[in-house]
């Protein structure tokens, strides 16, 4: 396989992650609808540039946006075409998309890249699902993307987007456990200085991890009292869409069920423990703050 690729969707994930494979010796195309980031005016004009077999990757936002893209590539691609989706779509979209597209002779991934903006830069953890020729055909593409051992295949449609979906829920349920702690040493009777307990909790012990960290340099970034920003919090589709699975499959989930409501009922109910939470946000995934 030639190191050619297509890129489409140049926001934050998508530029890092074209700088990251040009790094690495990939030649990359890329689409934007933002005409002053594209370096291709059309879809069309972009895959006219590629020699088949042509590998699409595409980090559009999940749900219309996705078949809309897919649906206009089709009518420029050919047999043997690769489309990567990494747009966090919902598990059964991609099944969905893998089924309609094999019969054209398209081969269909979806990927899910956790790291945010700065794992696209310098190294993402990719949980990818689909089928294993496929996977085995772009295995090189996606351990250049990756940090070192941090591809993993999933066999079956959809099931790279699964496990991703999950993941963020987990997420969730893990900042909820941050904030409202900090939350409570915020209020205790003690005058602490919370970015020394970041520092501090991240310095060997249990709790140590990528989020503390991130919680630390939010405070550092915002302060002790996070001013200017938002109580409310935002939030994509991944919680609500393991919320609906675990319903389905008779599983409780307790923690991670309440962890999305919260953020649900922010945004009519924000609270300092909802500024932690978009701090964090903004810190690792470069999410607004307001």
């Amino acid at each position: 396989m030639k190191k050619e690729i297509a890129i489409v969707g140049l926001g934050k994930m998508g530029d890092n992650l074209r700088l990251r494979l040009e790094e690495k010796g990939w030649t990359v195309f890329g689409y934007d609808q933002n005409q002053e980031v594209t370096d291709s005016k059309s879809l069309a004009q972009l895959a006219a540039r590629m020699t088949p077999p042509r590998i699409f990757w595409l980090l559009v936002p999940a749900g219309k946006a996705v078949d809309e893209t897919i649906d206009e590539l089709l009518k420029h691609t050919s047999k043997g075409d690769f489309i990567a989706d990494s747009g966090n779509s919902f598990y059964k979209d991609s099944a969905r998309r893998a089924e309609y597209l094999k019969p054209k002779g398209i081969r269909f991934l979806d990927v899910g890249i956790s790291g945010g903006p700065g794992g696209a830069r310098n190294g993402a953890c990719l949980m990818i699902g689909g089928e294993q020729e496929n996977f085995d055909a772009l295995e090189s593409l996606f351990r250049d993307v990756a940090r070192e051992d941090a591809v993993r295949f999933f066999p079956g449609a959809g099931a790279g987007h699964f496990v991703k979906m999950v993941h963020n829920s987990i997420e969730y349920g893990m900042m909820q456990s941050l904030a409202e702690g900090f939350t409570i040493l915020k209020q205790s009777p003690y005058r602490l200085d919370l970015k020394k307990v970041a520092e501090i909790y991240n310095r060997g012990s249990v709790i140590e991890s990528r989020l503390v960290g991130w919680l630390r340099d939010a405070i550092e970034k915002y302060g002790p009292d996070f001013e200017g920003v938002s109580g409310a919090v935002g939030h994509t589709g991944e919680g609500e869409w393991t919320v609906k699975v675990a319903k389905e499959m008779g599983v409780k989930i307790k923690v991670l069920e309440e962890a999305y409501q919260f953020r649900v009922d922010s945004a009519k109910k924000p609270s300092w423990t909802g500024k932690i939470l978009s701090a964090l946000r903004n810190t690792f995934g470069g999410h607004s703050v307001k």
